[in-house]
């Protein structure tokens, strides 16, 4: 039976336009789902945009337009950052949809139909700019005496009829939750912090508004507008045609790993179970936070005028040196900064130097010397086997990585891969072989070209369009870059194109 994965991203909210941190989630997501095709998985990859809510409806009045032709821009621009950052997503859903605006109040009727949706009225502390009520613990006072959110955001008091969800009953299966199945929520950090504000005691929770009408209308009282993140969370299910739970795509719930930020983590890991819980939903199977950017060491704020457009970084250093940066600076999971220095430097000294002439110097050997032609794989020397068997583990110690989220550790598994195979041509040196031992020199770029076609199978899923071009240069034809396709050895005679060069250097521009 082939196994199914079903990947998604958070769905991204239309306040403002994408910038490198929803980049970053969606080519972390895009990758575990490239990865997984290759494995020979089905996947199902959902990402999208969260369209409701009071801060769309302000940030519609302020630009002058209605909120759905607000949203209609916004939505259409994060689109576009998915499809130039080559995210191969398999749905795009939108909260303003009918087909989850359906989902969406079904999820709220299975429910309330199980009591735990009772109504009432709310009084407390709403922090708009995080979509979050907060209790009066958790405020931060300030030495000017002003309440914020812990986020530093600000609060108001708010009093209006509202309906609760009853998540104080879900306290104790929660951390039952968390406890019996460790690999749910990750990483450690975000999982420790989560079972710390569980365990400090949880309040109903406000899911209804009435102060504003740009929302999914609560069923049976449309006076009231469903809790933006009723509404959003729904998604995950909406785009597999809940509540069809016999339709085709249903057969990838539960969810195997919903990507998010970790500031939205705490919606994902205690309200989202224990919305399914009350549903009588089963829950997806994992749940990992990503950290956030800084740019040059600062904090992204409109105010600074740092916050960086991914696309604009991909015009100028090309899309996979852009991907490539986003993995590889800092271990997946943890906080990150955006230094063009770093990135000049990976991109110079990984990319270009490391594999890119790794490349480069076996193909122009094999043109020069072998007519262009795969050479037969004859007698291998321990140091053949040694460096073969190292490129033959790669795509199953890079499945154990995937399963851990681990991608950053997952590229330094390929890259020690990569130092070997320069090690190994240096030291063979298949240049002078020519002169004193042909048929070894022979040897010696067969196994060259066979480690690399190893490398770039497993690098596709990290830069597509650059292991596309390696691998055509490696005379790999498309139905032989999975990797089941790697137990065969590629024939013999195969003629390869000319080669060139895969990645160049990024020189900086002189000011001038």
């Amino acid at each position: 039976m082939t196994s199914r994965f079903y990947v998604t991203t958070p769905i991204y909210y239309v306040n403002g336009a994408p910038h490198i941190g929803h980049a970053y989630t969606s080519v972390a997501a895009d990758v575990l789902a490239r990865f997984h095709r290759l494995s020979g998985h089905e996947v199902f990859f959902l990402t999208g945009t969260d369209e409701h809510g009071q801060k769309v409806e302000q940030a519609a009045q302020n630009a002058g337009i209605a909120p759905q032709l607000f949203t209609d821009r916004i939505s259409a621009d994060f689109r576009d950052m998915a499809d130039v950052m080559a995210i191969s997503y398999d749905d795009f859903i939108r909260t303003t949809e009918p087909r989850h605006i359906k989902s969406a109040q079904a999820l709220w009727q299975k429910v309330a139909e199980n009591g735990a949706i009772y109504s009432g009225a709310y009084e407390g502390w709403y922090a708009l700019r995080d979509e979050c009520f907060y209790g009066e613990d958790e405020l931060v006072t300030g030495a000017d005496g002003v309440k914020t959110a812990p986020t530093g955001a600000p609060v108001e008091w708010v009093k209006e009829p509202s309906y609760f969800f009853k998540l104080s009953e879900y306290q104790d299966r929660l951390l039952e939750l968390y406890e019996k199945n460790p690999e749910f929520l990750g990483p450690n950090s975000t999982r420790r912090e989560i079972i710390s504000f569980v365990k400090q005691g949880l309040r109903d929770l406000s899911v209804s508004r009435t102060s504003f009408k740009w929302g999914v209308p609560v069923p049976g009282d449309e006076d009231h507008v469903m809790y933006v993140w009723f509404d959003a969370l729904a998604n995950y299910l909406s785009a597999l045609d809940y509540p069809d739970m016999s339709a085709e795509k249903a057969a990838f719930w539960p969810a195997s790993l919903h990507l998010v930020g970790k500031d939205i983590a705490r919606f994902h890991a205690v309200y989202w179970p224990a919305f399914l819980m009350a549903a009588g939903i089963e829950l997806p199977e994992k749940i990992f936070a990503n950290g956030w950017w800084t740019v040059e060491g600062q904090k992204m704020s409109k105010s600074l005028g740092n916050v960086v457009d991914p696309r604009e970084l991909v015009k100028e250093f090309g899309l996979d040196s852009v991907r490539f940066f986003l993995l590889r600076e800092v271990p997946f999971g943890g906080d990150s900064d955006l230094s063009r220095k770093s990135m000049i430097m990976r991109n110079n000294i990984e990319l270009a130097n490391d594999l890119g002439n790794l490349c480069q110097r076996t193909l122009s050997l094999v043109a020069r010397n072998c007519g262009g032609v795969v050479p037969e794989r004859r007698v291998l020397t321990d140091e053949d086997k040694q460096l073969l068997g190292q490129a033959s583990l790669l795509p199953q110690l890079l499945s154990d990585r995937m399963a851990a989220c681990a991608l950053t550790d997952a590229l330094e598994d390929v890259w020690k891969v990569i130092r070997a195979g320069n090690a190994y041509i240096d030291h063979q040196a298949p240049w002078a072989l020519r002169k004193t031992d042909e048929e070894r020199m022979k040897d010696v770029l067969r196994v060259l070209l066979d480690t690399l076609r190893s490398i770039a199978t497993v690098l596709q899923p990290f830069m597509p369009q650059s292991m596309e071009k390696m691998l055509v240069q490696l005379g790999v034809n498309e139905n032989e870059r999975s990797f089941a396709a790697l137990e065969v050895l590629l024939p013999a005679g195969r003629s390869l194109p000319a080669p060139q060069g895969i990645f160049p250097r990024y020189v900086e521009q002189e000011a001038g």
